[in-house]
């Protein structure tokens, strides 16, 4: 037996530097492994030019300093794109605070802003002291009329009686309430749509608000000498233009495209071979229009 487990001395001597290379090496690999752990968070590079970070194996990735958030006064209503993602705002956001100015929407004050479609609760406090809006209500500064009253002061109005008539350009809401068939909410539509005309000069245009009761018309009037405030066609931009009433997105994109080949324009009806322009627009929108 003895003589079965003998082994030459040169043999006895390569066992034992192998059995020495093993242990070396088992103790090198649990230092290194040991050091591993100690070390939960280690900065790695990322080929992308990000900073990383490796903890237990795995990376975890911040966003790029370039990307993150800038704070700085901006105007809700004139901020172009660049500086409504520098603010942080998503894509997506932004698109909707293009598409709310192109359907004429104003941001009048802060609160305003609040209710964009998507901007979440967190967005709007920490923007909402950046907000610097220059004119609080834009459209009144387009066509110089005083806004709608806060509220109606007058809490149970006498009515007019059937001989009687009031001055519909004129009229503030407590008079217009004194009119048989209207309440708080029509004497408010009549003067924000009178402020986003310009005035009226048809009785009849009180119909194109949302409800509005027929047997009312009667009790108003419109001096011949009535002023209506106009915008002119050839200075103002497209997104002025189209907060008029009657002037969509398609009308003032023909206006500013006409004026940019064109040149100035001197009549509605140079507009006429559009068909954006069909004769009944071209009438109702001429008694607001200067050149």
């Amino acid at each position: 037996m003895s003589k079965f487990f003998y082994l030459q001395k040169s043999d006895r001597r390569t066992i034992i530097i192998l059995l020495c290379i093993i242990v070396v090496s088992l103790a090198v690999i649990q230092l290194t492994t040991g050091r591993q752990e100690e070390a939960p968070l280690e900065q790695i590079p990322s080929s992308k030019g990000e900073k990383g970070y490796a903890h237990k194996n795995k990376q975890f990735f911040r966003h790029d300093v370039s990307k993150v958030p800038e704070l700085f006064p901006f105007d809700p209503n004139t901020a172009d794109s660049t500086e409504l993602l520098r603010l942080g705002l998503k894509s997506w956001q932004v698109r909707n605070i293009y598409k709310y100015r192109e359907a004429g929407g104003v941001f009048r004050k802060p609160s305003d802003f609040a209710r964009l479609y998507g901007l979440t609760a967190k967005q709007y406090q920490r923007l909402k002291p950046y907000m610097l809006i220059s004119v609080e209500n834009h459209a009144d500064s387009l066509y110089n009329y005083e806004p709608a009253s806060e509220r109606d002061t007058l809490r149970y109005p006498v009515k007019l009686l059937p001989d009687e008539r009031i001055v519909l350009n004129l009229a503030d809401t407590n008079q217009l309430r004194k009119v048989p068939g209207i309440g708080s909410h029509f004497a408010r539509q009549i003067v924000e749509y009178r402020r986003r005309l310009g005035g009226y000069y048809r009785i009849q245009q009180l119909l194109e608000i949302e409800n509005f009761p027929e047997t009312a018309i009667s009790f108003f009037i419109i001096p011949d000498s009535t002023q209506l405030k106009k915008i002119n066609l050839n200075r103002l931009s497209m997104n002025e233009l189209k907060r008029h009433p009657y002037i969509n997105f398609y009308q003032a994109r023909e206006i500013v495209d006409y004026r940019r080949l064109h040149g100035r324009l001197e009549d509605l009806r140079q507009l006429s071979l559009s068909r954006n322009f069909p004769p009944e627009a071209t009438e109702r929108l001429e008694p607001y229009v200067e050149y």
